[in-house]
């Protein structure tokens, strides 16, 4: 006799909480067994190996499962390797009960186990090694980029504190020479000293990062993408490779729209009867792709329509005409639909997260060949 049992997991860094159910088709599923163990996936193996010794009549398919979220893919990997079969859950797809709910790790793996159950969830895209290693060093650097712009917020700061404004391009070769040159106490020297050396320090290995990605992006598996996306406004080497692996297999989505909504760029809806309320974007997917593409829109508003910069025709060449093409009519449209948006009344940010999740379906389009 054959037995379906579904695990769900609450997992920490601390603690594995471990719920096995049974499916029924006229009813709540049945809990069998409960535990919780160590943070170790062999845990989970003996915990899976006393369900088996229970059930040692029966051929069991298990299924294990748990949310994504600090693990990452450790475990996902670890049990796979071990020929379990296991999913992760995205959080945002998970049907959980309704009404007041008291959270507790027990109540937590009984409702994962309930979703594996019933099916109401949405299972995260796991990406291939490479993707998973490159998508790391990227996120990498854009943690160094963060403490960058931290540390320039603090040297405007100090020196606002102190009386000195700097009021042309800030950042410049002109603006550091202007921050030498500044008339400070011994110990208010040295304290901007410090500050500069850490700027220095992370200039000089972000530009090093940078370096090394152009190589990644350079690799044969994503030299033709990357240059693909390149041919976008405001998309360069960097973001184009970042939203390379962040998506992995563009071709699980339908279409460009099923993409823009899995990186949480459509708006949400909270209506009620007759009562139509929309809100503002739901930011329920892979916050790292949304970011870029959001970028990517402030580039694209700022120029004129059909405009073509000296940098871009330059990150366009080597393309096919179809390519080229398809992404010259992209930047076109986009563009046209901000100034449009903003002649309607509509706010700067609404404009540019409407060009960036239209932008988030030219992508898809460009990754899936669906050019025409």
């Amino acid at each position: 006799m054959n037995r379906i049992l579904k695990i769900g997991m609450d997992v920490h860094s601390t603690n594995y909480t471990l719920c096995a159910v049974e499916p029924k088709l006229d009813g709540e599923p049945e809990v069998l067994l409960e535990t919780q163990v160590e943070p170790e996936y062999q845990k989970v193996i003996d915990f899976i190996e006393k369900l088996k010794k229970r059930f040692k009549k029966d051929r069991l398919i298990i299924t294990c499962g748990y949310e994504a979220g600090c693990l990452g893919y450790t475990l996902y990997h670890q049990l796979e390797s071990k020929g379990v079969h296991c999913v992760i859950l995205a959080p945002s797809t998970m049907l959980a009960p309704s009404g007041r709910r008291i959270k507790t790790d027990k109540r937590d793996a009984l409702m994962i186990a309930k979703c594996l159950a019933s099916g109401g969830y949405s299972a995260v895209y796991i990406p291939t090694k490479t993707d998973e290693d490159v998508r790391e060093y990227l996120r990498m650097r854009d943690d160094h980029k963060l403490a960058l712009k931290k540390i320039k917020q603090q040297i405007n700061a100090f020196c606002l504190r102190n009386g000195y404004k700097y009021s042309a391009g800030k950042w410049t070769t002109a603006h550091i020479k202007w921050l030498n040159e500044l008339d400070f106490s011994e110990l208010e020297k040295e304290v901007l000293d410090e500050y500069l050396v850490t700027y220095r320090y992370l200039t000089d290995k972000i530009e090093r990062f940078d370096v090394r990605i152009e190589e990644l992006a350079a690799r044969e598996e994503y030299r033709e993408k990357v240059s693909k996306l390149c041919c976008f406004i405001g998309i360069k080497k960097h973001a184009a490779l970042s939203l390379i692996v962040e998506t992995g297999d563009f071709s699980r989505f339908a279409k460009g729209n099923v993409y823009a909504a899995y990186l949480g760029m459509v708006p949400g809806e909270s209506s009620s009867s007759d009562n139509i309320n929309r809100t503002g974007i739901t930011k329920a997917g892979n916050k790292h792709a949304r970011v870029l593409l959001i970028e990517a829109a402030q580039g694209i508003c700022k120029g004129k329509p059909g405009y073509k910069s000296k940098d871009l025709k330059a990150r366009q060449q080597g393309n096919s005409a179809e390519v080229i093409a398809y992404a010259d009519k992209g930047n076109e449209r986009l563009r046209r639909k901000y100034y449009k948006l903003i002649f309607r009344g509509k706010q700067r940010n609404v404009a540019v997260a409407a060009v960036a999740r239209e932008l988030a379906c030219f992508v898809w389009g460009m990754m899936t060949d669906n050019i025409v």
